[in-house]
Protein backbone atom coordinates (compact mmCIF):
# COMPACT_ATOMS: atom_id res chain seq x y z
CA UNK A 1 0.00 0.00 0.00
CA UNK A 2 1.38 3.41 -1.00
CA UNK A 3 0.66 6.25 1.41
CA UNK A 4 2.23 9.63 2.09
CA UNK A 5 3.93 12.46 0.22
CA UNK A 6 7.65 12.96 -0.30
CA UNK A 7 9.83 15.54 -2.00
CA UNK A 8 12.83 14.34 -4.02
CA UNK A 9 15.21 15.84 -6.57
CA UNK A 10 15.75 14.65 -10.12
CA UNK A 11 19.33 14.42 -11.28
CA UNK A 12 20.57 15.90 -14.56
CA UNK A 13 19.79 12.64 -16.39
CA UNK A 14 16.15 12.66 -15.24
CA UNK A 15 16.50 9.97 -12.59
CA UNK A 16 14.27 10.20 -9.54
CA UNK A 17 14.83 8.45 -6.22
CA UNK A 18 11.69 6.63 -5.15
CA UNK A 19 11.07 6.59 -1.38
CA UNK A 20 12.50 3.44 0.20
CA UNK A 21 9.15 2.50 1.73
CA UNK A 22 7.64 2.36 -1.79
CA UNK A 23 10.41 0.45 -3.57
CA UNK A 24 9.79 -2.97 -2.05
CA UNK A 25 6.05 -2.85 -2.82
CA UNK A 26 6.73 -1.66 -6.39
CA UNK A 27 8.94 -4.62 -7.25
CA UNK A 28 11.87 -4.59 -9.66
CA UNK A 29 10.02 -3.27 -12.74
CA UNK A 30 7.38 -0.56 -12.83
CA UNK A 31 5.29 1.08 -15.52
CA UNK A 32 5.37 4.85 -15.67
CA UNK A 33 2.84 6.74 -17.76
CA UNK A 34 0.86 9.95 -18.02
CA UNK A 35 -1.46 10.65 -15.15
CA UNK A 36 -4.72 12.43 -15.78
CA UNK A 37 -3.96 15.69 -13.91
CA UNK A 38 -0.57 16.64 -15.45
CA UNK A 39 1.24 14.23 -13.19
CA UNK A 40 2.83 10.85 -13.82
CA UNK A 41 1.48 7.55 -12.57
CA UNK A 42 3.82 4.74 -11.55
CA UNK A 43 2.36 1.25 -11.24
CA UNK A 44 3.77 -1.99 -9.93
CA UNK A 45 3.15 -4.75 -12.49
CA UNK A 46 0.53 -6.26 -10.18
CA UNK A 47 -1.59 -3.09 -10.48
CA UNK A 48 -0.68 -2.25 -14.09
CA UNK A 49 -1.80 -5.52 -15.65
CA UNK A 50 -5.47 -5.37 -14.46
CA UNK A 51 -5.65 -1.68 -15.40
CA UNK A 52 -4.18 -2.36 -18.85
CA UNK A 53 -6.72 -5.12 -19.41
CA UNK A 54 -9.61 -2.81 -18.52
CA UNK A 55 -8.34 -0.02 -20.76
CA UNK A 56 -7.73 -2.49 -23.60
CA UNK A 57 -11.31 -3.72 -23.26
CA UNK A 58 -12.73 -0.27 -24.03
CA UNK A 59 -14.47 -0.23 -27.42
CA UNK A 60 -12.21 0.97 -30.23
CA UNK A 61 -15.31 2.34 -31.98
CA UNK A 62 -15.64 5.02 -29.25
CA UNK A 63 -13.46 8.09 -29.98
CA UNK A 64 -13.06 8.90 -26.26
CA UNK A 65 -11.96 5.33 -25.56
CA UNK A 66 -9.35 5.51 -28.34
CA UNK A 67 -8.04 8.81 -26.95
CA UNK A 68 -7.89 7.41 -23.43
CA UNK A 69 -6.01 4.32 -24.67
CA UNK A 70 -3.45 6.62 -26.32
CA UNK A 71 -3.11 8.64 -23.11
CA UNK A 72 -2.41 5.50 -21.11
CA UNK A 73 -0.29 3.43 -23.51
CA UNK A 74 1.44 5.73 -26.02
CA UNK A 75 4.03 7.11 -23.64
CA UNK A 76 4.04 4.34 -21.06
CA UNK A 77 7.47 2.95 -20.28
CA UNK A 78 8.85 0.14 -18.20
CA UNK A 79 11.37 1.44 -15.70
CA UNK A 80 13.86 -0.46 -13.59
CA UNK A 81 15.41 0.68 -10.34
CA UNK A 82 19.12 1.36 -10.27
CA UNK A 83 21.30 0.56 -7.25
CA UNK A 84 20.39 3.87 -5.60
CA UNK A 85 16.63 3.20 -5.89
CA UNK A 86 16.13 5.62 -8.78
CA UNK A 87 14.08 5.29 -11.94
CA UNK A 88 14.78 7.10 -15.18
CA UNK A 89 11.82 9.22 -16.23
CA UNK A 90 11.74 9.55 -20.03
CA UNK A 91 12.10 13.12 -21.36
CA UNK A 92 8.59 13.23 -22.91
CA UNK A 93 7.03 12.26 -19.59
CA UNK A 94 9.15 14.81 -17.69
CA UNK A 95 8.00 17.47 -20.14
CA UNK A 96 4.33 16.44 -19.83
CA UNK A 97 4.42 16.64 -16.02
CA UNK A 98 6.54 19.81 -15.92
CA UNK A 99 9.33 18.11 -13.99
CA UNK A 100 12.63 19.89 -13.77
CA UNK A 101 14.75 19.56 -10.63
CA UNK A 102 12.26 18.65 -7.92
CA UNK A 103 9.36 16.21 -7.76
CA UNK A 104 6.63 15.38 -5.27
CA UNK A 105 6.03 11.63 -4.92
CA UNK A 106 2.54 10.81 -3.64
CA UNK A 107 1.20 7.45 -2.50
CA UNK A 108 -2.18 6.59 -4.02
CA UNK A 109 -2.88 3.22 -2.33
CA UNK A 110 -2.21 0.90 -5.32
CA UNK A 111 0.13 3.16 -7.31
CA UNK A 112 2.12 6.37 -6.91
CA UNK A 113 1.96 9.75 -8.60
CA UNK A 114 4.85 12.07 -9.43
CA UNK A 115 4.09 15.79 -9.53
CA UNK A 116 6.01 18.96 -10.23
CA UNK A 117 5.94 21.19 -7.14
CA UNK A 118 3.91 23.80 -9.06
CA UNK A 119 1.25 21.35 -10.23
CA UNK A 120 1.08 19.77 -6.76
CA UNK A 121 0.63 23.19 -5.14
CA UNK A 122 -2.31 23.93 -7.48
CA UNK A 123 -3.78 20.52 -6.68
CA UNK A 124 -3.35 21.10 -2.93
CA UNK A 125 -5.06 24.48 -3.19
CA UNK A 126 -7.98 22.88 -5.04
CA UNK A 127 -8.22 20.15 -2.38
CA UNK A 128 -8.26 22.81 0.35
CA UNK A 129 -10.96 24.89 -1.31
CA UNK A 130 -13.15 22.14 -2.79
CA UNK A 131 -12.35 19.10 -0.65
CA UNK A 132 -15.46 19.16 1.51
CA UNK A 133 -17.74 19.60 -1.52
CA UNK A 134 -16.04 16.72 -3.32
CA UNK A 135 -16.24 14.50 -0.23
CA UNK A 136 -19.93 15.26 0.16
CA UNK A 137 -20.63 14.48 -3.50
CA UNK A 138 -18.74 11.17 -3.33
CA UNK A 139 -19.88 10.11 0.17
CA UNK A 140 -22.43 7.68 -1.20
CA UNK A 141 -19.69 5.74 -3.01
CA UNK A 142 -17.74 4.87 0.15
Amino acid sequence: MFLGRFSHNLDVKGRLAIPARFREALGSDVVITRGIDRCLSVYPMSAWEPLAEKVSALPISDPDARTFRRMVFAEAAIAEFDRQGRILIPPDLRRYAGLDREAIVVGMHTYIEIWSPEHWEAQAEMMDSEGSTIAQRLASLI
